[in-house]
């Protein structure tokens, strides 16, 4: 729709115009020691800690800590044992939400999580409630200067990706999620500009929301991504620009 902006599209902005450096790295760093300690420290044979570490030098983490996350997560070098929780509930407006932490405190993170939803006008919802809306998909947005139309669609048939819209603000690129690595690999050797890239929950189908719920909805989401245990918040939100301004 014109006009509209999906959620995806909102946290690149934000996360393009966020100074929180510490913030970011302490969730990446959070995600190559799990990675480590579920698939082992050899990133070889890990394509999640591969990712992981890919995520970290392109955020330019450096390589000593992010050799000590990964140390961490195979048990060499002590450190805090995280676990992966999620968390599925409804926004303002019934956005469908889902919320994925890495916690060492099952119930500190859940009461956190259960309280913002209720103080956002949200509700948190039961184990699989909106989970079934979302697949797991490789996702890239490119700047849309750095190529034309023509040169994006070659570019996709060559790298055998499963689809792309360029009806947004940039150019947006999905694989299926085991071609997620060969594809970022190829896109980043041949120089191509990638405002974001991802393993994300891509949902099926977007809810234009408008006015009032659209800004409560916004500052739900933003306000659980700001939780440290928060690692992703998935939504399938599409907000009017309007709405999005009166926010700001």
């Amino acid at each position: 729709m014109s006009g509209h902006s999906k959620w995806a599209n909102i946290q690149h902005r934000k996360s393009a115009q966020d100074a929180k450096r510490a913030r970011r790295w302490t969730k990446i760093l959070k995600e190559v020691t799990v990675s480590a300690r579920l698939g082992g420290g050899d990133p070889a044979g890990n394509p999640r800690l591969r990712a992981a570490i890919q995520d970290a030098r392109g955020d330019n983490v450096p390589n000593d800590t992010i050799e000590r996350a990964i140390l961490k997560g195979t048990g060499e070098l002590e450190g805090v044992s995280y676990e992966e929780v999620s968390y599925e509930g409804y926004g303002p407006g019934g956005v469908a939400v889902l919320v994925e932490a890495m916690t060492d405190n099952r119930n500190r993170t859940v009461a956190e999580v259960r309280h913002l939803f209720s103080r956002h006008g949200g509700s948190l919802g039961e184990s699989g409630c909106v989970a079934w809306m979302f697949e797991q998909r490789g996702y890239f947005a490119i700047e849309p200067s750095s190529m034309d139309e023509e040169a994006l669609m070659e570019l996709a048939l060559e790298l055998g990706v499963a689809d792309l819209s360029t009806d947004g603000d940039e150019y947006e690129l999905y694989t299926a999620k085991e071609d997620y690595a060969r594809v970022r690999e190829a896109l980043e050797e041949r120089g191509v500009h990638l405002v974001a890239r991802e393993l994300a929950m891509v949902p099926q189908s977007s809810v234009d929301v408008e006015g009032d719920a659209a800004t409560r909805a916004v500052r739900l989401l933003e306000a659980l991504e700001e939780l440290d245990d928060v690692q992703n918040v998935w939504a399938n939100l599409s907000v009017d620009e309007a709405a999005m301004a009166a926010q700001a």
